[in-house]
């Protein structure tokens, strides 16, 4: 059978597995293991699947992955992310639409703890949508909010993806923790902004609340961001400095929060375990998923569909930016169907060659146009795991009704990539200036 046909094949059944609700991890390391095994044989097919198992959950490169879970989770559980919600309430609430700009606010902070998009949105969604629905705002502009605000937990670091995409990709993940900071919080200014312009022009939609005084504003600043700024500091200023590995940075983020909650009497024996169980589970998921895409991978590799699509880029007399909205728009089309982490694992081996050796693009710059095409997945049908999550926070809203009040956060996305596809420097000026 020609490898490339074979490689169609595959694709094909493994959408297919997907459909019938097959968990993706299993579905790329079967369809990996068979297209293997028909294109070279099946003793080899064994003896890679053996070696590349081993291989991922011995590296020690993959330990960064449960660090910086495991602080978010205790965060999550100390309930930092209720005075985070807190201050910004304080500062922005009185705008029209307050609430839901003080809900940008909050997930920006508390996802430059957590890393989890997922985290960050049911987190969030607790505390925010009592609040909003007190304030009897609309049910759509609150609930997409949250699940909108979510997925930056996903740009700003330290973010789960772009460690996965670092090392699938073998990139510096302090690069890219550092060319997601700009980029997340320019989304989320992005984001206040489509949501001050929605109740400005429709007040309805989210009442502005009452003003709070420079003392309130001042007393929130002590007891919800001045521990986020210590520990953002420290664990990750250790990063970008080269004092620490991601590893330890992410150890050294653990100890702060616990620090930190300690302090403030909130940790306890139940909270260490709640969080150490979820971070097991969400680390054992996202270790197979690695491995099995890594089978998946060199089946696709020698199936030489990379090649084909690199020579079919090359010979596109096309700009390189219309080529490069092109791999865009497949993405956002394959994210409406599959999660984050397995669409980066999946894609990555075919369309970072393609951008880095035709077009010519930074690979530390095409990550986080990936990851925020990602983001994007998070919140548009029909998988959107942010709005699901949301839904099951909100209790009796509609999924139609949540879905359709993200409009205006994908157009904010939308916007943003096209500054970076124009400014570049946009994401990579920090890496370039501290390495």
């Amino acid at each position: 059978m020609d490898p490339a046909a074979a490689g169609l094949i595959g694709i094909t059944v493994f959408f297919l597995l997907i459909a019938l609700k097959m968990p993706i991890a299993y579905a790329m390391g079967l369809v990996g293991f068979v297209g293997f095994s028909l294109l070279n044989n099946p003793s080899a097919a064994f003896a890679v699947v053996s070696k590349d198992l081993f291989s991922t959950f011995s590296n020690y490169s993959l330990s960064v992955i449960p660090m910086f879970i495991w602080m978010g989770f205790l965060a999550f559980y100390a309930g930092i992310g209720t005075r985070l919600y807190h201050f910004a309430y304080k500062m922005v609430g009185h705008l029209p639409g307050g609430l839901a700009i003080a809900t940008q606010a909050t997930c920006a902070l508390f996802g430059a703890v957590c890393g989890s998009n997922t985290a960050t949105a049911a987190t969030i969604g607790a505390i925010a949508l009592p609040e909003m629905r007190r304030y009897e705002y609309n049910s759509s502009l609150s609930t997409a909010s949250v699940a909108a605000g979510g997925a930056l937990g996903v740009l700003i670091p330290p973010s789960v993806i772009f460690i996965v995409y670092g090392i699938s990709a073998e990139q510096s993940i302090g690069k890219l923790f550092l060319a997601g900071i700009v980029p997340g919080f320019l989304l989320m200014f992005l984001y206040m902004l489509a949501i001050y312009i929605v109740a400005w022009r429709n007040p309805k939609l989210g009442p502005a609340g009452p003003k709070a005084t420079w003392r309130e504003r001042f007393r929130a600043l002590g007891g919800g961001l001045f521990e986020i700024l210590v520990i953002f500091s420290i664990s990750l200023g250790g990063l970008f400095a080269g004092w620490f590995t991601p590893t330890e940075a992410g150890a050294v983020g653990v100890a702060g929060v616990a620090l930190v909650t300690l302090v403030q009497k909130k940790l306890s024996m139940e909270i260490i375990q709640k969080s150490l169980s979820d971070t097991t589970r969400t680390t054992a998921m996202i270790m197979l998923l690695v491995a099995s895409a890594v089978i998946f991978g060199r089946f696709i590799a020698i199936s030489r569909i990379p090649f084909a699509m690199a020579e079919w880029a090359a010979s596109l007399q096309l700009p390189a930016f219309v080529v490069i909205a092109i791999i865009l728009l497949i993405y956002l089309v394959l994210g409406c169907f599959i999660d984050a982490l397995a669409l980066i694992l999946l894609t990555i081996p075919i369309f970072l060659p393609v951008a880095v050796s035709v077009l010519g693009y930074d690979p530390i710059w095409f990550g986080v146009i990936i990851v925020m095409v990602v983001a994007m997945g998070v919140i548009t049908p029909p998988v959107g795991m942010n709005v699901y999550i949301v839904k099951g926070v909100a209790g009796n809203v509609p999924l139609e009704t949540i879905f359709k009040g993200i409009w205006p956060f994908l157009f904010a996305i939308i916007a943003c990539l096209a500054l970076l596809i124009a400014f570049p420097q946009l994401a990579t000026f920090l890496p370039s200036l501290l390495h």
